[in-house]
């Protein structure tokens, strides 16, 4: 054999390949994941939505869709954006500025805000100003455009509500209810049809100076739609606006930044699309990086003999360490490329996924380029370099007849630097897991993110004694057991090393899975005991166009009724700590129509201070969780953004302790007056009385009903961690039977020397069956212990309460990592006895 490093390495893959297969595994799914996450990373930062609504309006001038905080950084001051709840307006005398820049053809406030009535079946229409027929391509078929009291109906609107040129209709809006004369029948044109989807939903079509009002919003408009004169540039244009509207507020768009006006979910997709690729994908990546660092180690390791007879026969040190890196040159680049592709398949699918749950907007599109691609192969090529460094450091190192020593028999004492950082870790972990009980929030969460990743390290670094450990454990079972058993346990205790690469996989697939699915199980089961406890009303009313105006005046008319509460769902953002930053947080929020008194009737909030009765302008109720999170107590203003983006601070006057599965903050209906879309109430509670008379209203269910809704609209989240246990618990299954099939096929020469003294191809099999169940015993264990010293301060800070673990879910991931376990080793050991006839 030459002693040329390269040739070393071409040789030890062409002669001996199973050395390597484990090894080219685990580098292709490491790239498989770090592909799938760079791209869908690549894609929340280059997502963009075409313009369809203001397709032909070149340049469009709109509010800033975002609240932006201001935080002190390492490197300085630092703003982050964070997309509002709601849509944010500008004053409509701006078209007045925008049209008369030069080359404005003209400029057209936009409004679009719901409506009520008209027969529509669901009691839904689209309102919109008549101006926008100018970038829209809307038509009339008959009659006028409208005015004052007018309304201008597309054909399947009028169709629905029998209703012609000259009938009057009623319609409910944001200004209530009245009737409007038709003045027109109108065909819809693209711009208005992209908006209202492929469904064609029925429009309406109102007085320009109207229309504000109708929406709720007097004086504002969603967008002014700039056009151009024939011959005037799309830029050109655009700097003229924004130079006349410098100062008020407004931003001018052009292109693909139109499109974002008219779909806020994009906003939302990038963030859900950045906490996958992004915050998830750093995790996934750190796991993907641990396990191929492990299973290079391991086939380095397992060739130590054959490095000490190359020291025995001349090989210096360098050449042994060269050898070990042009295997990982052999090995690693094809190892990529090859996991990119399913990398790929696996990225589109996702994107698929959240695509068809209303996460991401159809319009969006998957980016694939080269440079996550890129990263995948170069991160599995730095692993396995720097794996392979590591491992072979020693062999290289050492003398070349200590080296054959201990070839023969394992190191009992593992190295000075590798315990201190394993201790370093377990120290760490522990310091986190204490600074995660004691905070509340997102500080909880963001500890425990540390603690689970620490612990993980500590595994890694420790694994021999901790494998140790469990073998002297575990083994005082197996000895009680038959000749197989009690071999088992002599193995595992005399071969930690392997043991421990053999238990790490395992202890990473539970420990992860079990955190991210538990998390949610954990929150959904708090969340549906709120909600369970906390609705108390006999009656619950729900209609998805929203409820009609004055519903709760109306259920309360109704005989038996004692009280009738509406309430308007939205969201605000609030300012929190954690971390040493501050952030925005999304935070639930139920405008509520009556008193605080009427609310206790209807809704028991478990109010732990304060009382519900001061509920009113500019006083709100919060929940304790969000109270601890942003300091804030009994009395105290809470700064806030409402769902425009519009600053608030109103005053505490009451804290609660169910808003997890209720809203998280109860403020009165009034206060969120011009800053929603639309003004329709979401959900009436009522109390007493017969469900027969709220039929009208809507659809109409009881407490358990409502609550069985509310969870189902949960299923995202739930979907989300579900996927995300399943790439992270995926992975580290599959690098669990990898390594097993490597230690066990490594061992096929001690496999036919028990065969020779003796023991029969039976006894060989329940030997390795009982090594993998103390494997997946000893992982499954130090899995769990990981995973619950990273949710109970979680959930603690959270919830206030301890993990929620299903028995038979959790039953489930034991009882899988064993049977992974069984297979991984006693498959291979069969056909390994088979071909040598044993």
């Amino acid at each position: 054999m030459s002693l040329k490093p390269n040739g070393l390495a071409r040789a030890a893959v062409r002669f001996k390949p199973a050395s390597f297969v484990g090894t080219f595994v685990a580098l292709m799914m490491s790239a498989l994941v770090v592909a799938a996450c760079g791209v869908l990373l690549e894609t929340s930062i280059r997502a963009s939505v075409p313009a369809e609504r203001y397709a032909n309006a070149p340049v469009v001038a709109a509010a800033d869709q975002s609240a932006r905080v201001v935080a002190d950084t390492v490197d300085g001051p630092e703003e982050t954006e964070y997309p509002l709840p709601d849509t944010a307006r500008v004053d409509t005398g701006l078209a007045a500025k925008a049209a008369q820049v030069p080359g404005a053809a003209a400029a057209v406030p936009d409004f679009t805000f719901p409506v009520r009535g008209g027969g529509a079946p669901s009691g839904a229409l689209t309102g919109h100003g008549w101006g926008s027929h100018a970038f829209t391509g809307t038509e009339l078929t008959r009659g006028t455009a409208p005015h004052a009291g007018e309304v201008v109906l597309g054909a399947d609107a009028a169709r629905t509500a029998e209703a012609g040129v000259g009938d009057t209709v009623v319609l409910e809006t944001a200004d209530g209810r009245a009737g409007f004369r038709v003045s027109g029948l109108a065909e819809a044109g693209a711009g208005d049809l992209a908006e209202e989807g492929a469904g064609g939903a029925a429009t309406a079509w109102f007085a320009d100076a109207e229309a504000p009002v109708l929406a709720g919003h007097p004086g504002k408009a969603d967008a002014i739609a700039v056009m151009a004169k024939d011959g005037v540039g799309t830029d050109a244009l655009a700097a003229a606006v924004e130079k006349a509207l410098t100062g008020t507020g407004a931003q001018t768009l052009t292109g693909d930044d139109r499109g974002e006006v008219e779909d806020h979910g994009l906003a939302y997709a990038k963030e859900t699309l950045f906490a996958v690729g992004g915050s998830f994908g750093g995790i996934a990546t750190l796991v993907a990086v641990f396990t191929a660092a492990g299973t290079v180690a391991l086939s380095v390791g397992q060739r130590t003999r054959e490095f000490a007879l190359l020291r025995a026969v001349g090989a210096t040190p360098r050449q042994v360490r060269r050898a070990v890196a042009s295997e990982a040159l052999l090995v690693a680049p094809l190892a990529g490329l090859l996991g990119c592709l399913p990398g790929i398949g696996l990225a589109h699918w996702w994107f698929g996924q959240m695509q068809d749950r209303g996460a991401v907007p159809e319009a969006v599109e998957l980016h694939v380029s080269g440079f996550p691609l890129l990263a995948a192969v170069g991160v599995g090529l730095l692993t396995a370099l720097g794996a392979g460094w590591a491992a072979g450091r020693r062999p290289a190192r050492i003398k070349p007849g200590q080296a054959l020593a201990e070839a023969s028999v394992e190191r009992l004492r593992p190295g000075v630097v590798r315990t201190v950082l394993g201790l370093a870790a377990v120290g760490g972990g522990s310091v986190l897991a204490g600074v995660a009980a004691s905070a509340a929030g997102s500080d909880a969460a963001n500890a425990s993110l540390g603690v689970v990743m620490l612990f993980m390290l500590a595994v890694a670094l420790l694994g021999p004694i901790l494998a140790r450990a469990c073998a002297a454990l575990f083994g005082l079972l197996l000895r009680g057991g038959d000749a197989s058993a009690s071999l088992a346990a002599a193995n595992s205790r005399t071969n930690a090393r392997r043991l421990a690469s053999a238990i790490t996989p395992i202890v990473l697939a539970m420990a992860f899975a079990s955190t991210l699915v538990f998390m949610h199980t954990s929150e959904s089961h708090v969340a549906s005991e709120q909600l369970r406890d906390g609705v108390t009303a006999d009656h619950v009313v729900t209609n998805p166009a929203g409820l009609p105006a004055g519903a709760a005046d109306r259920a309360a008319r109704a005989p038996g009724v004692d009280a009738a509460v509406s309430l308007l769902d939205t969201q605000v953002l609030v300012p929190v700590r954690g971390g040493g930053e501050t952030s925005l947080q999304g935070t639930a929020t139920q405008g509520i129509s009556g008193s605080g008194a009427q609310l206790a009737q209807v809704q028991d909030l478990d109010v732990r201070e304060g009382s519900l009765d001061r509920v009113g302008e500019g006083r709100i109720a919060i929940d304790r969780t969000l109270a601890t999170a942003t300091d804030t107590g009994l009395g105290d203003r809470l700064s806030l953004y409402l769902p425009d983006g519009t600053k608030a601070a109103p005053e505490v006057v009451a804290v609660y302790g169910r808003g997890l599965g209720l809203p998280a903050v109860t403020m009165d209906r009034a206060s969120l007056d011009g800053h929603v879309t639309s003004a329709f109430a979401d959900t009436l509670l009522v109390s007493g009385g017969d469900a027969g008379p709220l039929a009208p209203l809507g659809e109409v269910t009881d407490a358990s009903g409502y609550a069985l809704a509310q969870n189902v609209d949960r299923e995202f989240g739930a979907w989300a961690n579900y996927m995300m246990a399943a790439v992270l618990g995926g992975f580290a299954a599959v690098a669990a039977v990898n390594t097993l099939v490597m230690t066990v096929l490594d061992r096929r020469r001690e496999l036919h020397t028990l065969r020779l003294v003796g023991s029969t191809r039976r006894q060989v099999l329940r030997m390795l069956g009982w090594e993998s169940l103390l494997v997946s015993a000893a992982g499954v264990a130090l899995g769990t212990a990981i995973a619950m010293i990273t949710l109970t301060p979680m959930m603690r800070g959270l919830t206030g309460e301890f993990p929620h673990v299903p028995p038979l879910l959790y039953a489930a991931f034991a009882a899988t990592a064993a049977a992974l376990a069984l297979a991984a080793a006693v498959l291979p050991a069969r056909t390994a006895l088979r071909d040598r006839g044993a």
